[in-house]
């Protein structure tokens, strides 16, 4: 089905988390053998980014450099919360990834990671105003943005802007009822403002291709002989209104399972549909802290500035799929790069619990946070 007038399959190949080799370089020669099996099936999406270290230059000699332009569409990103001070530094990035791609113009370009203190930056910065200025000049094709945030932050934003062309959601069947997440809320909020929707993290990072057993177990008794990470893809590709469902494919055996099932695409079932959703009940019944992100404790008891609601998401992260490495770029993520202290701040005053709604012994919780994490 064509969105925006593109053809395009729904599978994208997302750049973020190419394979690597013993000194942790790229390996480009792997590079190479997963762009060549993903056009020869068919599928034309590519998403990288400014942010994602050594992806615009990988894809720049593995794509750009050995296709015509016309093969492919090409997404990138602009994060201007990144080291920008002032509109030059944020317009410095359009330029340098316009270099490093080699691509001549972007089919999509992403305002990235919009929500919270970030959305601000684009807006001091005028950026919308920027990236459509780079589409009447015939550098962009399409502008949106990507989100990490509340379903009425997004509301707010796509109000504000409704010249927005699509939207990029994080949609898995974890974080689909996951207070946390909302994803879908903010799917719902997206097709109310009728923008096709872009998804990202279908298998959460990976860890739904190794779920808990108990969820695995859902799955293999419906039908042992498909991947676990194919019930994912499909879930959000199955969804109304999407344009392409990005995989962060980091392997070629990770490639050849993806475009395996997706290169004839079919919409899960009922019986499919109710399988995923066993399994999502199945995964919501392991506990965790019960923390529903309201943020009451840090925003009106904690004077310490611990980031108590992402300390505690990626924690949960680490006790349902056990990916220490995962959970724990998680903690760095939802903490520091949020400007919080982590746990190991906790100073045990227990102001914290005296406000929050769920009743939760958050220092207690806390210290079993920093031990997990080791600060």
């Amino acid at each position: 089905m064509a969105y925006l007038g593109e053809e395009i399959k729904k599978l994208g190949f997302g750049l973020m988390r190419l394979p690597r080799l013993a000194d942790e370089t790229i390996d480009l020669e792997q590079v190479k053998q997963m762009v060549d099996l993903f056009l020869s099936k068919g599928f034309t999406y590519f998403d990288t980014a400014w942010a994602y270290p050594g992806s615009e230059d990988a894809i720049r000699q593995a794509l750009v450099e050995r296709y015509p332009r016309e093969k492919f569409q090409l997404a990138t990103k602009n994060a201007a919360w990144i080291n920008c001070k002032t509109r030059d530094d944020a317009i410095a990035q359009f330029e340098t990834s316009l270099r490093q791609t080699g691509a001549g113009y972007f089919d999509f370009y992403l305002l990235h990671n919009l929500g919270e203190t970030r959305t601000e930056f684009f807006e001091r910065f005028k950026m919308w105003d920027f990236v459509f200025e780079q589409k009447r000049a015939g550098k962009i094709k399409h502008v949106g943005f990507s989100f990490h945030s509340t379903p009425e932050e997004l509301d707010e934003i796509l109000t504000k802007h409704p010249e927005a062309e699509f939207v990029q959601l994080q949609i898995n069947y974890a974080d689909w009822e996951n207070p946390a997440i909302q994803s879908r809320g903010c799917y719902e909020v997206a097709r109310k403002h009728g923008k096709p929707i872009i998804i990202m993290e279908p298998i959460k990072g990976g860890t739904l291709a190794n779920p808990p057993e108990s969820v695995a177990n859902v799955f293999k008794a419906a039908n042992p002989d498909v991947s676990l990470a194919s019930w994912a893809i499909r879930f959000a590709a199955s969804l109304d209104g999407v344009i392409t469902v990005l995989s962060g494919m980091s392997t070629l055996d990770q490639m050849k399972d993806n475009v395996s099932y997706m290169e004839n695409f079919r919409r899960l079932d009922d019986s499919e549909r109710a399988t995923v959703e066993e399994a999502r009940k199945v995964l919501a019944k392991i506990p965790i802290i019960p923390c529903t992100t309201c943020r009451y404790c840090e925003n009106d008891a904690c004077k310490y500035n611990i980031g108590i609601s992402g300390s505690f998401t990626a924690f949960n992260v680490l006790t349902l799929y056990g990916d220490k490495k995962f959970a724990a770029n998680q903690y760095r993520w939802l903490v520091e790069m949020h400007g919080k202290k982590y746990a190991s701040a906790c100073v045990r005053c227990g102001k914290c619990s005296r406000v929050c709604p769920q009743r939760l012994k958050i220092p207690i919780e806390l210290a079993k946070v920093a031990a997990a994490f080791g600060k």
